[in-house]
């Protein structure tokens, strides 16, 4: 739970809970007797130590506090009413808490070691009856004769070293059923990875095969009809394989899941072999090029994977997308400016929106309650949608911007739509305000409130389909078609952010398509003093080529932004309670 009241995520200061404890059996409070006292004293089970200082307005600060783990509470409990431990438990029980004679101590402590010890060796029993090779869990071979010697212990009033034995055994417990509970970590995490390796090897092929030149210039007849004649006998070797791998997991009473991990993997790798002719061609393509060729490929490659760990990173730390915004935007601008030999907008139009975009993962994860900038936000994003739409009528008048945008001058289908579209995001900013209103003043949400947003919601993610097939037309009506239902969800700056977010899509695909535009261009004109004359092209066939591997990696980048540029990694968990206000009754007078 979040400071706001919302569902939060798994930082320490959205789980740790106060629990304060008091009657008969609770020992009383201690004074803190060290002046270089630390809060840290606990481990919790997600390996994180004690980060939050108790609250000074509690009174506390001279108390010492006593931390536990949420697992800990249950036989916590039921030692202070006397009862058994629950089956499932797997808490240790908190000495701190209890205010008990030494042998009533130990006594409670064995009791709660011998209740965790049972589900260890019930966890053994299924594993064992189900594994055609079982591994037992080692340190707790001789678990009998520790139990016998604690009773020994217990006889002889020892029980000082009664109880660190028990707590010896009830750690081993534990460490017992963490190893039954991961037991077949290995085997599933290496059929998992080699799934995801096969998946994209898998891709990559068919990627190579289908919209590349390779497969021409690198296939042989011989080789393509051998490849053909090789695929009945590799399907017929992946189904027995698959065949013998079923019947050892049915043997050992596996999940369902683990079939479809096992036959997953195994049908992409049966795929994969089938290609081998192709991949034995293209490794023989790959050596005939030159070395400046294969260090590109390389390189490609090694900035691939540092763009995946970058965001990777940006998971838990959302300000690198602002570094690689600024950074992006000024290289990415610089690099069109120098290209686009004619006088044009679009570098600083992307450099511009990339800034923009940049401020908002400095901003804080929690998103505080701003109506007024909801309402602006709406008004923005009409304005942007003004523009593109002015953009793509006068684009009859630039040959420029007509190559660029792929506009194609014809009479719309329904001229109207946009003004439509526009009223929409102007009324869901009133709907905005008058829902927003009526929660403040602790009012019911009125039905005809309730019908005008969900419709306003609904109706509005439907427009785009009916939107010309030019580019900034079909960019524009996506964009404005779901701004209403955004805007509606929307309590702070991130309805900003979706219009920052809209100004850079925009600008990557005026980048890319300037980008294509040349290159088409180039082929055709060997002077650039002819580019202008020779910018229009009929379309042809393109492959696709090594550069272009930057339109995967930008997609990936904008989709992670979109996901965490307003919230942390559990933004989803993170989910602010207050945004669904406009959509239900949140105070009903009636049940009040």
């Amino acid at each position: 739970m979040s400071d706001k009241g919302s569902h939060g995520d798994g930082h320490p200061s959205n789980t740790d809970t106060p629990l304060v404890a008091w009657g008969a059996g609770i020992k009383h409070p201690k004074p803190i007797t060290r002046r270089d006292h630390s809060d840290h004293v606990l481990r919790f089970v997600d390996e994180h130590l004690h980060d939050t200082p108790t609250p000074k307005e509690w009174g506390l600060d001279g108390i010492e506090r006593v931390d536990v783990n949420q697992a800990d509470i249950a036989p916590l409990m039921s030692t202070l009413l006397g009862l058994p431990c629950p089956v499932n438990s797997v808490g240790n029980l908190p000495l701190s808490y209890v205010d008990m004679k030494e042998e009533e101590e130990v006594e409670a402590v064995v009791a709660n070691t011998k209740q965790i010890l049972n589900q260890f060796l019930r966890k053994s029993q299924i594993k064992r009856s189900h594994s055609l090779y079982f591994k037992p869990f080692k340190p707790l071979a001789q678990y009998s004769s520790m139990l016998n010697q604690i009773e020994g212990l217990l006889i002889a009033r020892d029980y000082k070293a009664a109880m660190q034995l028990s707590e010896n055994l009830r750690s081993l417990a534990l460490d017992g059923l963490h190893y039954f509970q991961t037991y077949d970590w290995l085997m599933l995490m290496t059929i998992i990875t080699l799934g995801y390796i096969g998946w994209m090897v898998f891709l990559v092929l068919h990627v190579l095969q289908a919209y590349t030149s390779l497969l021409g210039d690198t296939y042989r007849k011989e080789e393509a009809f051998r490849q053909q004649y090789n695929t009945g006998k590799v399907n017929l070797w992946g189904c027995l394989f698959m065949g013998v791998l079923s019947v050892l997991l049915f043997l050992e009473r596996s999940p369902p899941l683990y079939h479809a991990y096992f036959a997953m993997t195994v049908f992409l790798w049966t795929q994969i072999l089938n290609e081998y002719q192709f991949i034995k061609a293209l490794w023989r393509h790959l050596s005939r090029r030159k070395f400046n060729y294969v260090i590109k490929l390389l390189v490609t490659g090694v900035v691939s994977l540092i763009i995946l760990e970058f965001l990777v990173h940006s998971f838990t730390e959302r300000k690198l997308y602002t570094w690689c915004f600024l950074v992006v935007g000024a290289i990415a601008s610089m690099y069109l400016y120098n290209l686009i030999p004619w006088r044009s907008r679009i570098p600083v139009f992307v450099c511009l929106t990339c800034w923009f975009l940049s401020l908002f993962t400095l901003m804080p994860a929690e998103i505080p309650d701003n109506n007024k900038l909801v309402i602006a936000s709406g008004g923005m994003i009409i304005v942007i949608g003004l523009t593109a739409k002015w953009l793509d009528l006068h684009a009859d008048g630039n040959k420029y911007w007509l190559g660029i945008c792929k506009h194609e001058i014809k009479q719309p289908r329904f001229p109207m739509l946009f003004l439509f579209q526009a009223l929409l995001v102007g009324l869901s900013s009133v709907m905005v305000f008058l829902s927003t209103s009526y929660r403040t003043e602790k009012q019911e949400l009125h039905t005809v409130h309730q019908l005008m947003n969900w419709s306003i919601a609904g109706c509005s993610m439907v427009l785009p389909l009916f939107s010309d097939n030019g580019f900034l037309s079909r960019l524009n009506s996506i964009f404005l078609g779901f701004a209403p239902t955004f805007l509606l969800l929307s309590i702070g700056y991130e309805a900003v952010f979706y219009g920052a977010l809209g100004l850079v899509l925009m600008a990557w695909i005026l980048f890319e398509n300037s980008l294509l535009h040349l290159s088409k261009v180039k082929k055709s004109s060997a002077s650039r003093k002819n580019l202008e004359e020779h910018f229009f092209l009929e379309n042809e066939v393109r492959y696709l080529q090594l550069s272009d591997v930057r339109i995967p990696l930008t997609f990936m980048v904008l989709f992670n932004v979109a996901f965490f540029g307003t919230g942390n990694f559990a933004s989803i968990a993170s989910f602010e309670i207050s945004s669904v206000y406009r959509f239900i009754t949140v105070f009903s007078v009636s049940n009040g």
